[in-house]
């Protein structure tokens, strides 16, 4: 099966692009040149816009199984080539946890039977998440686990965590953290502790509650040599630690949702569940600290966070809703229009903290655009302007703040393994 892609625009470096042809075979890229004039199975004439590898993200919530009502493998792999996303990694707080070989097997075959996109499985640091038990490191990451992580929930013990990372340097894997100190939680907290919870009567959650967890384990993977990557980081401490500790040599890495840099907690406009996630959105001077730590180098890359949920759960209060948004479908869009069309970030930097950066840190083959590499591109419209509306959305789930923003930066088509998987708008 081949494909040929002309007239493609691709990133060349910080200030340039060119347009190119380019063609694929047996699932790989085999040709990128300036004319390709080559029969192919299938060709897309994408008219001067712009192409990119195809767009990873390492961190999503697939729900499946144990809340299928909240999202499937299907419906969210759908969603995340609507996002222009082909390798996309799922959190293990299913039901049941992925923490046995059985289960993680169960997992890897309804992704077989139904994903439209790479899924690479997530397995927990400890048995049921929520426990000090160590998983079987071992058996899971040879029955073909992707990293360890507790997300959800802070690994409380740092003993616990100290276990997990030298067994996880000894595999050469990496442990991924959802930090969050139980003990500095306030009862029932929904949002940032700071000026508009108060003003909305809403208890508040401490950004020390992230930021001291950051703080032990970067020295706890500087003692074991293991690899650490932080979650959806949030706070201009955390920033901070990241960079201190990078510059200590230690083999930390870190991730930065789309929500975090474009909204802080000034743009909450009441009680609303479509604004509730965690860690919650924080005050200005932390979200201006993440897009710095993004722009230099401190944290890694950008990772949605796509947490769906039901209509029911999140049409209310903060106080009574699940945490988390979906982010999939809008990553791409939003970061592209009000960042990069607002100078606040490249297009270069965008698309390499979507793609090169994961690739490189995770060590996948994806995520590069040259001869040789797997064949999964994503096509993006830099210049139409559309709005994000939940009717047209893959997800089964469409609780985001967002609904209503235009953007520029919808996906034309996205390509796995030199097939096509979604495609709107081009022929």
């Amino acid at each position: 099966m081949s494909l040929l892609l002309k007239n493609a625009t691709i990133i060349t470096d910080e200030n340039n692009t060119k347009v190119v042809d380019i063609y694929v075979a047996d699932k790989k890229i085999t040709l990128i040149e300036e004319t390709i004039n080559k029969h192919a199975d299938t060709l897309i004439d994408v008219r001067g816009k712009l192409v990119t590898p195809g767009l990873i993200d390492v961190h999503v919530h697939l729900r499946e199984p144990g809340y299928e009502y909240k999202e499937t493998i299907k419906s969210g792999t759908k969603a995340a080539a609507r996002g222009g996303f082909t390798t996309i990694c799922a959190m293990p707080n299913v039901n049941p946890e992925p923490d046995t070989v059985e289960d993680l097997n169960r997992i890897q075959s309804i992704i077989a039977k139904d994903a439209c996109v790479k899924v690479k499985q997530y397995v927990p640091i400890t048995k049921g998440l929520t426990s000090e038990e160590l998983t079987d490191q071992e058996a899971l990451h040879e029955a073909g686990a992707f990293a360890f992580t507790n997300d959800g929930v802070g690994v409380q013990s740092a003993g616990t965590m100290f276990k997990a990372m030298q067994q996880a340097a000894l595999l050469g894997t990496s442990i991924v953290a959802h930090t969050e100190d139980d003990s500095l939680l306030f009862k029932g907290g929904v949002m940032h502790e700071g000026t508009r919870n108060i003003e909305l009567g809403l208890p508040g959650m401490l950004q020390l509650t992230e930021s001291t967890q950051i703080a032990r384990d970067v020295l706890l993977a500087e003692a074991t040599g293991a690899h650490y990557h932080i979650c959806h980081v949030s706070s201009k401490e955390s920033v901070r630690v990241i960079r201190d500790a990078k510059k200590a040599g230690i083999n930390v890495t870190a991730e930065v949702s789309p929500h975090h840099l474009l909204l802080c907690e000034e743009d909450i406009p009441g009680d609303t569940s479509q604004y509730k996630m965690n860690p919650p959105l924080r005050a200005r001077e932390d979200q201006e600290a993440l897009l710095q730590g993004l722009t230099d180098g401190t944290i890694d890359m950008i990772a949605t966070d796509h947490a769906p949920h039901s209509y029911e759960e999140k049409n209310g209060s903060m106080i009574d809703s699940p945490f988390g948004i979906v982010g999939s479908e809008t990553a791409f869009q939003l970061l592209y229009t009000y960042l990069v069309e607002e100078g606040k970030l490249t297009l270069k930097k965008l698309v390499d903290s979507l793609t090169a950066r994961p690739s490189h840190i995770f060590d996948f083959e994806e995520g590069v655009l040259e001869a040789g590499a797997p064949a999964d591109l994503a096509c993006f419209d830099l210049v139409n302007e559309t709005e994000i509306r939940k009717e047209d959305f893959q997800s089964k789930a469409s609780n985001t703040p967002f609904l209503g923003w235009k953007v520029k930066g919808a996906t034309l088509v996205t390509i796995v393994d030199g097939q096509v998987v979604y495609q709107e708008g081009i022929k």
